[in-house]
């Protein structure tokens, strides 16, 4: 029998091919079609539920008296539970990849407010350390979720401290991105 002799061609392909990168698949196009943005999200969604939210809860103290409000009726629940979803949902929204901050050339809504960021310097802090931005938003989400917590269980002292939690959550990510020069204090 006669031993087998390699080729010095065969073995150079054999080499190469090992060495080469091997293809990665190609990437699926997002199927997600962005057109609000993160203030769109934050005026249409995070802001009025949040509000919402805030408001199921109050006293006022009036010259006739005070005036306690708190839901108490089923569907009165389920009012505020409905815009504690929109919150909690909206937050997928927020962290969703290639979101802009505003309209290109257009000022935020709250342009007034001292020490506030333009979109650019927003959108450049979020780039800059995305992993943080996504953790506040985060933090959002939880306190959302904490809100329902309270909802569900029909509790309105958990709702009034979940609430502040929400609060927190809101101001520390603006702080941080929305106006990080503003004389505010930080929570």
């Amino acid at each position: 029998m006669r031993p087998a002799i390699v080729s010095p061609l065969v073995i150079a392909v054999l080499a190469l091919s090992a060495c080469a990168e091997k293809e990665s698949p190609p990437i699926a196009p997002s199927p997600f079609r962005l057109t609000a943005t993160i203030q769109d999200i934050m005026a249409a969604e995070v802001d009025p539920a949040a509000d919402f939210i805030w408001e199921a809860v109050s006293s006022e103290t009036t010259a006739g008296g005070t005036d306690d409000k708190q839901p108490h009726t089923n569907a009165e629940w389920l009012a505020v539970r409905h815009q504690a979803i929109v919150l909690v949902e909206a937050t997928n929204l927020l962290v969703m990849e290639g979101r802009q901050v505003a309209v290109h050339g257009k000022q935020l809504e709250d342009a007034e407010v001292p020490g506030i960021s333009s979109p650019e310097e927003i959108k450049k802090a979020i780039d800059a350390d995305r992993p943080s931005f996504v953790k506040f938003v985060y933090a959002l989400n939880e306190a959302g979720v904490n809100v329902l917590a309270a909802i569900d269980g029909k509790n309105v002292e958990k709702l009034v401290t979940a609430g502040d939690a929400l609060d927190r959550a809101c101001e520390n990510c603006h702080l941080k991105y929305w106006y990080p020069n503003s004389p505010r204090p930080k929570y």
